[in-house]
């Protein structure tokens, strides 16, 4: 056994687990943290949030100069995609994140062991050829893409994320099963660049999860865009050839098959908890029914001395989830308390509109029985975004009848992303639409038509 040994080593290097390290090292606990790749950052900073985000702008961009400037007076002439730049651009933003996250590992005095880790027995960890001890070992290995039946990824002209972060050229025609986030980020990227692109969903609506009004007000944003949906259907094969790819689609509910064709197919059905390497069966950690790392309240594994957090566990896989658990797990292990309201997660769809939400959906409002007021403000009433030319989708605030308490908030309007956090704030202190209401709002600001929606819950907004 090596004489290296730990007070924490965290396995998996992306948002939560770095982030746990840090933590745990300010704290004064001696910090490892383990990674397989050549660079730490995992899937969200490697093949995941960051290039996606990257090239969602980049493309943005694109689509701007070639349809959308000339309305503010910009003339431009020939445009011209250069796609091998725009890829370099993603490539650059990932490389410097990554190094980023280096620099922060040797800031803080955190061992980055390379390798692939697994727990041979409590209290060690395994990288390569080498063991180490750990007082605590926290597992942050995230999710890997969900494979789907009939359907072989190939990297090439069947693709999952990480393929369609890479691909060499834009497709003529490109179909993305799921209409999730994933699909949707990425069947946005390349809809801008050219592609035709055709979604195809198990459902009979798009991003299963959120409130309905919201992403079915999404759908008729993102069909405008020219984005085709085929929702209720279900994909059972495909066959790839030099002409592309035949994928055989039935409804969902039974009948006729029928052949779809395209140049390339994303698979975009979800993800799942990475666990397989670890070797968590003949150490005795337990996992749930979908093959998650089964943990309590304390982020505790069936084993002693056993922690996981993030995509791994039970929840949203979220980057900034798993960074709060990460950060809330280093200070119960030095001895402080910490709490995470579930509640008060936001998550984004960073399509163009943004889609963003935090809380209950007024679907699980009404299946609890709870009573609740609505207010809705559409961005067509707000100064900004008229000024901005992005005037589709609107706020949308859930209060409870009684106490005013803000429940629940969905948005569907530019830098949805960003305003969401006034709200999360909000509902964080268990605050209420009068509160927001009451709060004074700058203008001309996109985030007064939060502020609107707030008073819309009481029935007196001012601008519509």
């Amino acid at each position: 056994m090596s004489e290296k040994s730990y007070d924490v080593i965290v396995i998996g290097s992306g948002p939560g687990g770095y982030v746990c390290a840090i933590r745990c090292a300010q704290l004064g606990m001696k910090t490892a943290i383990v990674e397989k790749r050549a660079t730490l950052g995992g899937t969200c900073l490697n093949v995941g949030c960051i290039p996606s985000k990257a090239l969602l702008s980049s493309s943005e961009k694109f689509e701007g100069a070639g349809h959308h400037y000339a309305d503010f007076g910009i003339k431009i002439g020939s445009l011209k995609l250069d796609l091998a730049a725009m890829m370099a651009f993603k490539s650059k933003v990932v490389a410097d994140n990554t190094k980023g996250i280096e620099f922060l590992m040797k800031k803080n005095k955190i061992d980055w062991l390379k390798g692939e880790g697994s727990i041979p027995a409590a209290g060690q960890v395994k990288v390569g050829d080498e063991t180490y001890a750990a007082k605590h070992i926290v597992i942050a290995t995230g999710s890997d893409v969900t494979p789907l039946p009939g359907i072989t990824i190939d990297e090439k002209q069947i693709v999952s994320s990480t393929g369609a972060l890479t691909l060499e050229k834009v497709p003529d025609e490109m179909i993305v099963i799921g209409a999730g986030v994933i699909g949707l980020e990425l069947g946005t990227v390349w809809r801008r660049l050219g592609a035709k692109v055709t979604v195809i969903e198990y459902l009979d609506r798009i991003l299963p999860g959120m409130d309905l009004e919201t992403a079915k007000q999404a759908q008729r944003v993102l069909e405008k865009q020219g984005i085709v949906f085929k929702l209720s259907s279900k994909c059972t094969g495909a066959e790839t050839g030099k002409k592309g790819v035949a994928l055989t689609v039935e409804p969902a509910a039974g009948g006729k098959a029928e052949t779809l064709n395209a140049d390339v197919v994303l698979v975009a059905v979800g993800r799942k908890a990475h666990t397989a390497t670890l070797g968590l069966d003949k150490v005795g950690v337990t996992l749930d029914n979908r093959g998650r790392v089964d943990v309590n309240d304390h982020f505790e594994t069936s084993v002693p001395g056993i922690y996981a957090i993030g995509d791994v566990i039970r929840g949203a896989m979220l980057a900034h989830k798993a960074e709060d658990e990460g950060v809330v797990l280093a200070e119960m292990l030095a001895g402080q308390s910490g709490h995470i309201d579930y509640d008060a997660i936001p998550g984004v769809v960073y399509t163009w509109p943004e889609i963003a939400s935090v809380g209950k959906t007024e679907e699980q409002l009404k299946e609890s029985g709870t009573a609740y007021k609505v207010g809705k403000f559409p961005f067509t009433a707000n100064g900004r975004a008229r000024a901005i030319g992005s005037t589709d989708g609107f706020v949308k605030i859930l209060a409870d009848a009684t106490t005013d308490r803000v429940l629940g908030a969905h948005i569907l309007g530019p830098e949805a992303g960003t305003l969401i956090a006034e709200i999360v704030t909000i509902m964080e202190f268990g605050g209420s639409a009068e509160d927001i209401a009451r709060i004074c709002h700058a203008h001309p600001t996109l985030n007064e038509a939060v502020k609107e929606a707030a008073l819309a819950v009481d029935g007196r907004p001012i601008h519509i």
